[in-house]
This record gives structure tokens, sequence and C-alpha cells, in this order.
């Protein structure tokens, strides 16, 4: 219980709040999604378990990442445009200058070899926190056995089958939508908590009020669409027009803004996609992708994050006529505006209208089948990236790395069954790996 009724935040509170965010938002989306539901949910009252829930499903509907999403989404909520836009600048702003700092430390310095021992020590880490969040997402979407069967059917589609994660997203909310209607007991997910809170500690956004945000209309569609549409693609074909058509940066802008329109499931379903084509372009290789995987989990902000990166890796070994440290720094800067400027279209597009239909079941019910489906897509890049990591190809075949599998069951126990905190996780990897390295 609250010693004090809830009261509505100022901006200048929640601006203070996104920036805190932006610095402690480890572990990626499964991670950062929890620290939001305990300081936004639990502690501080600003939106109900309800509401946000029904965030955090449209969210997993979208293209791009969903934790980003999910802050505009509640920025939005609490303080329209602005709030929307300062939570998702904030919650990315801070990883933009590390991972930047991080990526030329590792053009410059990746060959030397206690930082290439840090990195051995960070993959086996990173397996065991991917691993983790398959579990943990899994805990908190599939209700029921038939939520179960829909995630290892969308696991084995995109696996086995190579089906494209749009089609098995949009046959997802389909099952969602006649299963509402064919058997509301399995697909139906009510959000109403079973204790109703006192009228004066009732959440900031609780479940029976409508946000001031909400006011779709043609007017604020066109207007949206306008204004982000421009942002997005003015820097791409300035770019273009600047350097040359057949430059790796323009090619960088068009690729990670086709990858914000197609690729749905977040940070965990992108990767292996990104990773293909980045490889085939011929901007990174396949250790230096996990590599940069390993950089990204030790920064705060989305795992996505990892995308600036290949960017950065792309425009450092294709600078073209320009310097090969302004040519990483400007893909690294057109691979972030292009990955993350599409995430406030798609929430001030479409965050009035869902919020609007938030009592509707049939679309509650397509949203959870939609998330479902989106942890057997977590769990395919669980599988892919602990392959490339406890399997390393050899010219022969495969070996099994037995260092890098003991290190990540460790971890992985740890952070399952021990509670571990991220931080000590990957900074006592990456000791470990230098240990290893230079003592074996």
């Amino acid at each position: 219980m609250l010693d004090k009724p809830v009261s509505y935040p100022t901006f200048s509170e929640a601006l203070r709040f996104w920036l805190k965010l932006g610095f402690i938002s480890f572990g990626g989306p499964t991670g950062q999604i929890a620290i939001m539901h305990e300081e936004l949910v639990e502690k501080r009252k600003w939106i109900s378990e309800g509401r946000f829930l029904h965030a955090l499903n449209f969210c997993m509907l979208l293209p791009g990442p969903e934790a980003t999403q999910l802050a505009t989404y509640v920025g939005w909520l609490l303080h329209k445009t602005r709030g929307g836009i300062a939570a998702g600048v904030l919650f990315v702003l801070p990883s933009v200058f590390l991972l930047w700092a991080l990526s030329f430390i590792y053009v410059k310095f990746g060959n030397v070899v206690w930082v290439s021992s840090v990195f051995y020590g960070l993959k086996p880490a990173v397996v065991a926190i991917v691993a983790a969040a398959v579990l943990r997402i899994g805990s908190r979407a599939l209700k029921n056995m038939t939520m179960w069967t829909i995630a290892l059917i969308a696991f084995l589609a995109i696996s086995v089958l190579k089906i494209p994660f749009p089609l098995i997203i949009f046959t997802a909310a389909a099952i969602g939508l006649i299963g509402a209607k064919l058997s509301p007991r399995t697909f139906v997910v009510s959000t109403t908590p079973d204790v109703v809170p006192a009228p004066d500690q009732l959440p900031v956004i609780s479940d029976v009020d409508i946000s001031a945000a909400v006011r779709p209309s043609w007017k604020r569609t066109f207007q949206v669409l306008a204004v982000c549409l421009a942002l997005w693609w003015t820097p791409v074909w300035l770019i273009g027009w600047v350097l040359g058509w057949n430059h790796a940066l323009f090619r960088e802008g068009i690729f990670f803004s086709q990858a914000a329109m197609t690729t749905f499931g977040g940070a965990y379903a992108v990767l292996p996609y990104v990773s293909q084509h980045a490889m085939n372009a011929g901007w990174l290789s396949a250790g230096q992708m996990l590599d940069g995987l390993g950089l990204a989990e030790t920064t705060p902000g989305p795992l996505i994050m990892v995308l600036q990166f290949v960017g950065f890796l792309g425009g450092w070994q294709h600078p073209g006529n320009l310097p090969p440290l302004l040519a990483a720094t400007l893909g690294a800067l057109i691979t972030t505006w292009t990955t993350f400027v599409p995430c406030f279209l798609w929430i001030f597009l479409g965050a009035p209208h869902i919020e609007q239909l938030r009592k509707n079941v049939k679309l509650t019910s397509a949203l959870a089948t939609v998330t479902a489906a989106v942890v057997g897509v977590v769990l395919n890049l669980a599988v892919w990236f602990g392959g490339h990591v406890l399997f390393p190809p050899l010219d022969d075949g495969r070996r099994v790395d037995v260092f890098a599998l003991a290190l990540a069951a460790i971890a992985f126990v740890g952070l399952w069954r021990g509670k571990w905190s991220l931080i000590p996780v990957i900074a006592g990897a990456g000791i470990l790996g230098v240990v290893y390295q230079f003592v074996f």
C-alpha cells in the first residue's frame, strides 16, 4: 500500500525517469521490459498492469525494437507527443554514444590479445542471457498448452521451414481472432487485477480511464505521416545525393529502412536476417557480428543497437572517398536513425486506435497470440547464436568449445536460478575469458 495518493507525474519528473532508464536498461528487451514493469507499474504506479500488457502486446506486433516502442507508448500516454519523443529518444541516446566509443576501440584494438580474450568470454555469457530471455518471455506469454503449441510451431516454421516472419506473425494474429470466437477460455487473456485499488490509489493511467493522448483523426494521421516520413528519409537521400547511390552508406540507409518495415519480433528476430545480409554485403564477418552482439549486451539500451555496430563496421571497411572514421560514424548514425525513427511513426500512428480498441476481445486475443509466436522466434535466435558460439565451425567441420559450453551453463544457472545481476555476469565472463586465454 502506498503512503500517499498517486500523483500525475510532471513532464520534468518523467524526463528524469526516462533519462535514468536509458542508463540502467541492460539485459536486452526482456530485461528492459521487466525494468519498466517494476518502475512504471509496481513502484511509480504510472500505468496499470492491464494497460501495460496491452501496450506490450501491440509493440510486439510491430516491426522493430519492442522495448523502445513500449517506452515511447507509455511516454505518449502520459504526456502526448512530447512525452513519447522524450521517452523514445532518452531510452536510446546513452547507448548511441557508448556503443560508438566501443566500436571505435574494437576496430582500432580488436586484434589485441586481451581484447579478443574479453570477447571470447563475453560470447558464452550472451548465449546464457538469450537462453534466459526465452524462458522469461515464455513464462509471461504462454499461459496454456495452446499458447505453448503456437510458440513451438512458430519456432519450427522459422527455423526449419524458413517461413518469413511476417507471415508467421499475421497467421498467429488470425488464429487469435478466430480462437477468441471459437474458444474464449483459451484465447481471451484477462488483465483485470484481482484486487481493485482504492480510488486514491489508482494508477495514473488506469484500466478505466481514457488518456488525453487518445485523439485519433484524419488530420492527425496525415500530420504524423508527413513529419515522420520526412525525418526518416531525408538523411538517406541526402547521403545518396552527396556520396553516390552506390556508396555503402546509402545502401546501409536503404537496407536498414527496409529492415525497420519488415523485421517483426524485435532484436531477437532481426539479428539472423541482418547478419546474413551484412555478411553477404561484406560489411562484417560472422565473428564480428557475434562480437558486436557482445558489445551491445555490455551497454544499456535496446539490444538492437547492435545494428549501429554493423553500420559502423560497414562504413569503416567501405569508406569510399571519406576518412574511415568519418564514414564509420556516418554509417553508425544512419543505421541508428533508420532503425529508430520508424518506431515513433508506428506508435504515434497506431497507438491512438489501439487504445480505443483495448476492450475489444478479438483484438486482445490476436495480440496475445502474436506474443506467443514471438517466443518461438526468440528460441530460434537462441539456437542460432548458441550454435555459432558453442560449436564454432572449423575447416573440417564443427567442434564443441568446452570452455564456452561450461561458462554458458554456469552463467545460465546463475541468471535463472540464482537471480544474478546482468552486469556482474558480463564482467565476470570477460575476466574469465582473459584468464583462460592467457593461462591455457
